[in-house]
């Protein structure tokens, strides 16, 4: 006999008070135990858990003894992200797989390297026989992170040295995943379109070997596999600004912890995929985007900044949006004056919204972006500096792209399955030990009750 369900959730709210009231740890002990919440001091500076080669992220410059906010600095392998950028811009080349190359071994590829390594990615970018149609198909998922995850987690069934963690098995998993990862989400996404939303219209398209990694997915993703050059470009410039974000990124730490315990590559990016799908980390240019829709809604003159001002400032006094109080994409954890990867993509940003016929919109986004740095540095002190950071863009872009929101996240772990690989490998190639910090127990110590003499 089944019980009520209204009974059983009454039942769990009830438990779940009892939890809550267990859970009780003043702000104070924090303090007073020098606890760093979020594994950051008072200052907001990062605590140091480990050495990385594979990037870095600046925002100071020291001045004697004083380290003063300074514009922010990406690198990539020791190599500016700016200068990289330019690089491959002045040859009007793609980017995405020559990063991936310098991330995973630490230098720059000749021509020759970078063809031989674009062929093996090409090579690796199949599935597996009736994956497809096993596996994503017949349990569509309406969360694409979560069929990106189980998509991941089944390879680990079609491959038998799975468990194996020596370096040069770990590389050609990592390379498989990155080559599979834009099939993984655009077919999942295409699952769900068909089978949960009902549309009429179901497609797939292989990828081809001689198109780049943004060019596939656009590919993939179209019913006429048509795109501009300059979208491919845009949607490229994205994959490699995203592509790494030194190792104290969530879903980075994520892979290094989950990989320090020696298990499979599967288990190590499905777990990152967890981290990246949170609202705080990989999902944050869908808020961005939430937000504009809301603002379009309620700004009558997008040119007049007294206008959006006032606005801003209601979302500010969470009276306007989703009430937080935030004003998304303004903001980065360690970035003050300026987020790099935000100020390589404006350009790109700008022509795509040319290309489109979106200019009001792009300069829109500027004037958002000019008055509420302004307003959150005096309204909330914030004497570091604050700064429109990546996602503050990337959410327009692919609405210019008209790639779904359902994608967004995914797209982000298309580009950041590079990062986690080469953290990963150099996990296991310069680290012994698991991941294990400590926590402090402020619970008392208590005496046994039997269960006659216990109280509610």
């Amino acid at each position: 006999m089944k019980r009520n369900s209204s009974r059983i959730t009454e039942e769990i709210l009830e438990l779940a008070n009892k939890h809550i009231l267990s859970q009780n740890i003043p702000t104070e002990l924090f303090i007073e135990n020098k606890v760093n919440r979020g594994l950051r001091d008072l200052n907001g500076k990062g605590v140091l858990t480990g050495l990385t080669k594979i990037s870095e992220i600046s925002a100071k410059k020291h001045v004697g003894d004083k380290a003063i906010p300074s514009h922010g600095k990406l690198y990539y392998r020791g190599y500016d992200v700016e200068d990289l950028v330019e690089g491959f811009m002045a040859d009007d080349r793609f980017g995405f797989e020559e990063i991936t190359y310098l991330l995973l071994f630490g230098k720059l590829p000749t021509r020759q390297e970078l063809a031989n390594f674009e062929k093996l990615l090409a090579d690796y970018r199949t599935l597996p026989n009736t994956f497809v149609r096993d596996i994503i198909m017949k349990a569509p998922s309406a969360d694409m992170m979560n069929s990106l995850a189980r998509s991941v987690l089944m390879l680990y069934s079609y491959d038998k040295k799975a468990n194996n963690i020596d370096i040069p098995n770990v590389l050609r998993q990592s390379l498989q995943l990155i080559a599979v990862f834009p099939l993984l989400a655009v077919y999942g996404y295409l699952a769900y379109d068909y089978y949960i939303r009902e549309k009429h219209s179901f497609f797939i398209h292989e990828p081809r070997p001689e198109l780049s990694t943004a060019e596939n997915i656009l590919h993939m993703l179209r019913l006429n596999s048509k795109y501009t050059s300059l979208e491919a470009k845009v949607l490229d410039m994205a994959l490699v600004l995203h592509a790494e974000h030194g190792g104290g990124n969530n879903s980075t730490f994520t892979t290094r912890v989950v990989t320090s315990s020696g298990t499979d590559t599967y288990s190590a990016i499905a777990a990152a995929l967890g981290s990246l799908k949170g609202p705080k980390h990989g999902g944050a240019n869908i808020k961005v985007t939430q937000m504009f829709k809301d603002i379009k809604a309620n700004v009558k003159d997008w040119n007049d900044e007294d206008e959006i001002t006032h606005y801003l400032n209601k979302i500010l006094r969470k009276e306007a949006f989703d009430n937080s109080g935030l004003i998304y994409g303004i903001g980065h954890a360690v970035y003050s004056l300026s987020d790099p990867r935000a100020e390589i993509f404006k350009s790109s940003v700008e022509k795509l919204s040319k290309e489109k016929g979106l200019t009001k919109e792009f300069k829109l986004y500027r004037n958002v972006e000019k008055i509420a740095i302004d307003l959150i540095t005096h309204q909330r002190k914030i004497y570091k500096g604050v700064s429109a950071n990546v996602d503050f863009y990337s959410g327009f872009v692919y609405q210019m792209l008209k790639l779904p929101e359902e994608l967004f996240t995914p797209i982000f772990a298309i580009a950041r399955i590079s990062g986690w690989s080469a953290h990963r490998l150099e996990e296991l190639a310069t680290s012994s030990k698991i991941i294990r910090p400590s926590y402090k127990s402020v619970q008392q110590n208590r005496e046994y009750t039997p269960m006659d003499k216990r109280k509610n």
